[in-house]
């Protein structure tokens, strides 16, 4: 016998939608539009905690952080107007990231859109560019239909943000609860495992390589295919190296790892690029700031590319063997048509990794150690050692950014969580925000530049009332640093507009929010303060002055081929002082 239909009002199958979805928090600010789902809220505690940020545009980046960091799906719900508008800088973030979002947005009644109604926006037409797909709901009976819909398609294949607009008179409408069980939506379907043939023909071309390289993305995270890209890399004797979004897919402390390309990569891995004869790319979508001078990236290399998304295979750089697939499904193929192959992996690419350890050798990655002054790069290093590689770390954008991803090892998927599309300054505080309700156990560090940490500094006040014990770890330079450090190598050192030595006290803003905080000046302290920072109980915030016009090196200069890599300061700046090297040289042999 059919189940007795339930009659609800639309903010009660909202909210039941949520928790068929299994949705256990909600980022959020309240608004009139939204104000009937709110008050239903008290309904639905404590099976959803709601997480009240002090701004819509942290709400999604903390959302963000939860979803990266769980693998969940991260919900947000704010109102119309100008809450929905604050929204799209992190919806935007998230869509360049593939970060599976749903983001709620209230909406006039649908009588009155187009009429320029009091806080109406049409935030539909705003996101269009930066969403996977969004809805307007115009009818309370389709509200639970597109709320399925919505994390169906966020989930699915390249993850996404997706935002669903509701009118007000559709939140307070009455409708039958109805849930789907199955999704079908015309014109959308997702193809997880690789075509056979190309399969065989990726097999028979790893086969007859001998300078092969693994460089793997974003999309090995998202479709949980770490042990997937150690097998193969393992099994083959081949060399890995990760993009921004994909370290800790594989061990940052591998004998295999590179370490990271691009830009601001490792020589011996943007030498390896250029070397190779076989580049294996597997969930990463050949951004700018990784291939650099396109028409000389990888000149020698046959390209096989593994990717979900079909339109992202030969768009920025045209490849050989394309293999549409999750990534997880597509290596596990790969690793079982490899087996049947009757080859001396190690004997075959053994001039390879002899090769590979020279370049390392000649040019490990590392920095001037300074008695008197901290680098910022000691710190890193001190907080991987005090940590074990084992806290989750967000960061946010610039120098601290690519401090953080060079000199901590990433042993672990899902604990380094960045902006890396958008380059989101103010993401990485949120960020640890949702990690942290998402990860209560473990010790959520975001690592901060002083420029950064102000643009959503006001979540101190989310983090006290919501209890939640994140760190701030604020590399301070008094400078917007990366373009400080752009301005000195090319623009004759005018710092136009980067000097921020006018900022606050950040220790006394810490005690008027009731968190407690320090600063520090000297090498010598930076152990001792890394350790009270992450054992004090609750938030913390630690203000590290560090060198002003200290770089990031390696660098690839705009326009250039990554195998122009700037590795150091200019001539004379290094003062005779204790250079430390801090990449692994143990390759295999």
């Amino acid at each position: 016998m059919e189940t007795e239909k339930r009659v609800l009002k639309g903010y009660q199958i909202f909210w039941e939608s949520l928790l068929k979805e299994g949705v256990e928090v909600v980022f959020g600010y309240p608004g009139g539009a939204v104000i009937n789902l709110y008050d239903s809220l008290k309904d639905y505690y404590p099976k959803i905690r709601h997480v009240l940020t002090r701004h819509e545009q942290a709400a999604v980046h903390a959302a963000e952080g939860y979803a990266r960091s769980s693998g969940k799906p991260g919900v947000v719900l704010v109102t119309s107007g100008p809450g929905a508008t604050n929204t799209v800088t992190g919806i935007t973030d998230a869509y360049l990231d593939s970060v599976p979002v749903v983001v709620f947005t209230g909406q006039v009644p649908t009588t009155l859109i187009g009429n320029d109604a009091f806080q109406e926006a049409d935030i539909v037409g705003i996101t269009r560019s930066c969403t996977k797909h969004n809805y307007l709901v115009r009818e309370t009976a389709d509200l639970a239909r597109v709320i399925r819909e919505a994390f169906y398609i966020a989930t699915t294949g390249r993850p996404g943000p997706v935002l669903v607009d509701m009118p007000k008179d559709v939140i307070v409408g009455e409708a039958e609860f109805d849930y789907p069980e199955r999704v079908r939506i015309r014109g959308y379907s997702v193809s997880t495992k690789g075509h056979p043939h190309q399969i065989e023909r990726a097999a028979e071309a790893f086969t007859k390589a001998k300078k092969p390289l693994i460089y793997a993305g974003g999309g090995v995270v998202a479709s949980n295919a770490y042990q997937e890209l150690r097998e193969l890399a393992e099994m083959t004797f081949t060399p890995v190296t990760l993009t921004l979004m994909g370290l800790g897919a594989f061990p940052g402390d591998s004998p295999l790892f590179l370490g990271m390309l691009g830009m601001h990569g490792t020589y011996v891995a943007n030498t390896a690029i250029t070397n190779c004869d076989l580049l294996v790319a597997v969930g990463a979508r050949f951004d700018d700031r990784v291939t650099g001078k396109v028409s000389e990236f990888a000149p020698n290399a046959e390209i096989i590319h593994i990717d979900i998304d079909p339109s992202s295979i030969s768009k920025n750089v045209v490849v050989d063997i394309p293999v549409v697939g999750e990534a997880k499904e597509v290596l596990k193929q790969l690793v079982t048509a490899l087996k049947g192959k009757e080859l001396d992996w190690k004997e075959q690419h053994r001039a390879w990794l002899e090769s590979i350890k020279e370049w390392a050798q000649e040019h490990p990655l590392q920095y001037a150690y300074d008695e008197k002054v901290i680098k910022p790069q000691f710190v890193i290093e001190k907080l991987y050692e005090i940590t074990k590689g084992d806290a989750i770390i967000t960061t946010e954008v610039g120098q601290n950014q690519m401090w953080a991803a060079l000199f901590y090892h990433h042993l672990h998927p899902r604990r380094f969580i960045t902006s890396g599309g958008l380059g989101t300054m103010g993401f990485g505080f949120p960020a640890a925000i949702g990690a942290q309700i998402a990860n209560p156990d473990k010790v959520v560090i975001d690592i901060a530049g002083d420029g950064s940490i102000q643009m959503n500094i006001q979540e101190l006040g989310t983090v006290i009332q919501e209890k939640i014990p994140v760190k701030i770890l604020i590399l301070n330079n008094q400078y917007l640093g990366m373009v400080r450090q752009w301005q000195t190598l090319f623009f004759d050192r005018n710092h136009a507009e980067t000097d921020m030595s006018i900022q606050p006290d950040f220790v006394k803003l810490a005690d008027a929010y009731g968190i407690k905080a320090k600063r520090i000046n000297k090498p010598d302290e930076v152990e001792d303060a890394l350790r009270e920072m992450i054992e004090t109980p609750g938030p913390f915030i630690l203000d590290v002055v560090v060198d002003r016009e200290e770089n990031v090196f390696p660098m690839v200069p705009a326009g250039a081929s990554v195998s122009d890599m700037i590795l150091d300061a200019p001539s004379g700046e290094r003062n005779g002082k204790t250079l430390k090297h801090l990449l692994p040289l143990n390759f295999p042999t």
